[in-house]
């Protein structure tokens, strides 16, 4: 089964200060260990949609994985804050039951093909 959509979510689009700032510490050498434990941190991190389900897998040594069923979603929510609308990216909230969202991933690139895949998949 092919995902509608399947992605990292991204470092400097995500968080440029922090980016930033951790780009200006690679001269002391504190900013590549954070370069570097921050990368390996998004790589282990996915979001995948696909026709039955959100799933969201992180972690490297001990690893989380949330699934939610499209026939249990309630509201799905995907927010823009000004600086993510300026690199595309955003970030998913997927609520079942509560009023607390069940799945939340910050800076999932192109919001408009995450939205377009959760629409299509929840019509299917």
């Amino acid at each position: 089964m092919n995902p509608l959509y399947r992605e990292h979510p991204t470092m400097f689009a995500d968080e440029p200060g922090r980016f930033i700032l951790a780009c200006l510490l690679v001269p002391v050498g504190i900013g590549i260990v954070w370069l570097i434990a921050w990368y390996i941190t998004n790589r282990s991190t996915l979001v995948t949609v696909d026709e039955e389900r959100v799933t969201l897998r992180r972690g490297i040594f001990s690893k989380e994985s949330i699934e939610v069923q499209m026939p249990s979603i309630r509201t799905v929510r995907v927010d823009q804050t000004f600086v993510d609308r300026i690199f595309n990216c955003g970030i998913l909230k997927i609520y079942t039951a509560g009023d607390d969202p069940d799945l939340v991933q910050g800076g999932l690139p192109d919001p408009d093909r995450l939205r377009a895949a959760l629409r299509s998949a929840r019509a299917e």
